[in-house]
């Protein structure tokens, strides 16, 4: 199949969404993400930055119209913002969007780099206002570095979206507040469900809270109404009309979205994750360093296509369960 054609899986969703590692390391140790004492990938098992960025024209090439760029933390990665200018030159031709997702201790430092460089959008994951709480999910004392960095992004002129795991018995009751503060601010906010990927050490039915629960107690104070607003993810967003903003609900665990998924994930080792709750994968690395890294590209991208599933199985509903994949979200990125 000629490189240039359209991502298309088997059952016929076309895939113009990629979602790019380019690190698996993180300064923080969110509890329901990372065991504390996490073992990262060696370095030299990750793909360059000259490596992510052809990887990335490959993709661009074939009809990937969004680049998301995560982590891990992406702003820790050394001198990825030559890698964001270099992809932001796309932006025009052949690509409509480019994106990240952080978690905001380092965008005080790049916020004005980011602009620069064509980012229009960004996601920022943050879980709680109160820096006891913080700290308690993170494992490190930075919420003051995080409103910093929202402050310059605002002042940068990025467009921010929070995105806020719902924890239970964690952040449940402060979860209006940071909506709530996120509106005030003029930045849209993103509920998610915990999601069962990697060894921690806690137990996640622990912390599990569905989403629909927390959608009603929301109505209980805010009128919801559906919006038509979509950025391409899975979200399913409302507007509030008491405070003017509008608010996305992921629901991986209780409304699967798998019928409308256009999206792919890569790995900072070069491992396409075709989905995020699938074992499924193709070595893009290998290709990339193969004798002739266009055809095997064009080969491995269209593989991708043929064991993309129809759908991911998560379920978090019994004490000691395994994860659902062993490998942790900080490898493919949210």
């Amino acid at each position: 199949m000629s490189l240039a054609s359209p991502l298309v899986d088997q059952f016929r969703r076309r895939i113009t969404y990629l979602r790019l590692s380019v690190t698996d390391r993180c300064d923080l140790r969110c509890s329901y993400c990372m065991p504390e004492r996490m073992t990262f990938l060696p370095r030299k098992d990750v793909l360059s930055l000259e490596e992510l960025h052809k990887l990335s024209l490959g993709f661009i090439a074939r009809g990937v119209t969004r680049l998301r760029l995560t982590g891990g933390e992406p702003l820790v990665r050394r001198d990825v913002i030559d890698l964001i200018a270099a992809l932001g030159r796309k932006i025009g031709d052949g690509l409509e969007e480019l994106t990240l997702t952080t978690n905001g201790t380092r965008l005080a430092e790049f916020a004005d780099d980011l602009a620069a460089a064509g980012v229009r959008r960004i996601n920022v994951s943050l879980d709680t206002l109160d820096r006891a709480t913080f700290a308690r999910i993170t494992r490190r004392d930075s919420l003051p570095q995080v409103l910093e960095g929202l402050a310059a992004a605002k002042a940068a002129g990025i467009a921010v979206k929070l995105n806020t795991v719902a924890l239970k018995g964690l952040n449940e009751q402060h979860i209006p507040e940071i909506v709530g503060w996120a509106h005030g601010q003029g930045f849209d906010a993103t509920l998610i469900e915990v999601m069962p990927l990697g060894e921690v050490e806690e137990d996640r039915i622990d912390h599990y809270l569905p989403l629909p629960a927390v959608r009603e107690a929301l109505e209980q104070r805010w009128t919801l109404t559906p919006s038509g607003h979509r950025t391409g993810g899975p979200a399913r967003y409302f507007d509030v009309a008491q405070t003017g903003g509008r608010i996305g609900f992921i629901t991986p665990l209780t409304g699967n979205f798998c019928e409308s998924c256009n999206r792919i994930r890569v790995t900072a080792t070069g491992q396409l994750y075709a989905c995020l709750g699938g074992s499924e994968r193709v070595d893009l690395r290998a290709a990339l360093r193969s004798a002739d890294p266009d055809t095997a590209l064009g080969a491995a991208f269209d593989s991708a296509m043929r064991i993309k599933p129809e759908r991911h199985h998560f379920a978090i509903d019994r004490r000691g369960a395994a994860p659902a994949l062993a490998r942790h979200m900080s490898m493919t990125g949210g």
